[in-house]
């Protein structure tokens, strides 16, 4: 399994996302932004925590009109899988991968803590490994992760089993909790806490790696 970490100015997790897919059993590549195109094999692509472009215009605007982004669609759009976690998350939604967006947080107040979550679905590639309803402790760290849609949308990711996790406790304002969500193909990812940062013993949590370890158990059975 091989796993591409794409890197843009102003990226700080993306060392983190590879040990992750690494110590997972991924053999794990770095894409620049300015490339045009993605490595040859790829099975999942990961878009990273960070401050892409210092998070002017809009968090993840600038990166999602960068040149390897034009690649990353291409590769979810021809059924590709794709994890964008935290200013990830909200590259994929300008991008237009998955709907809604990522507002400033209700309190208008960064937050770097580590949060409960709700395991709203094991219908994924990324949350088969949990139990549905389980609760888990990941860290979050943001100024936008106040998750909003309209109405509509909101009723279509419930009803098509999309909403991947949760806050128990909800810390920026998300609608109806929401801190994860899928594609209609189930194979996009996208949320705000950083499960990379709960992946291994010596982080003192370990909450996130059964995401990792269900991803890659899975795609060495594709």
């Amino acid at each position: 399994m091989k796993a591409a970490v794409v890197v843009f100015p102003g990226s700080n997790c993306d060392r983190d996302l590879e040990q992750a897919f690494a110590q997972s059993g991924m053999e794990v590549v770095r894409v620049w932004h300015k490339e045009t195109a993605l490595p040859q094999g790829i099975d999942i692509v990961g878009l990273p925590g960070g401050f892409s472009f210092g998070d002017y215009l809009r968090c993840g605007a600038i990166a999602a009109n960068s040149p390897i982004c034009r690649a990353v669609k291409g590769h979810a759009e021809a059924g590709g899988y794709v994890l964008g976690i935290c200013n990830g998350f909200q590259v994929l939604t300008e991008t237009g991968l998955l709907p809604g967006a990522l507002l400033r947080n209700a309190g208008l107040k960064y937050i770097c803590r580590t949060v409960g979550l709700r395991v709203a679905t094991t219908d994924s590639i990324y949350t088969e490994g949990y139990a549905a309803g389980q609760e888990i402790r990941i860290p979050i760290a943001h100024h936008d992760g106040n998750y909003h849609a309209d109405d509509a949308t909101l009723d279509r990711l419930e009803a098509e089993d999309r909403v991947a996790f949760r806050y128990t406790d909800n810390p920026n304002g998300s609608a109806r909790d929401i801190a994860g969500i899928l594609s209609a193909n189930r194979r996009v990812l996208g949320m705000m806490p950083h499960p990379e940062r709960a992946a291994d013993p010596a982080q003192g949590n370990t909450d996130g790696a059964a995401l990792f370890a269900s991803l890659t158990r899975a795609l060495a059975e594709a």
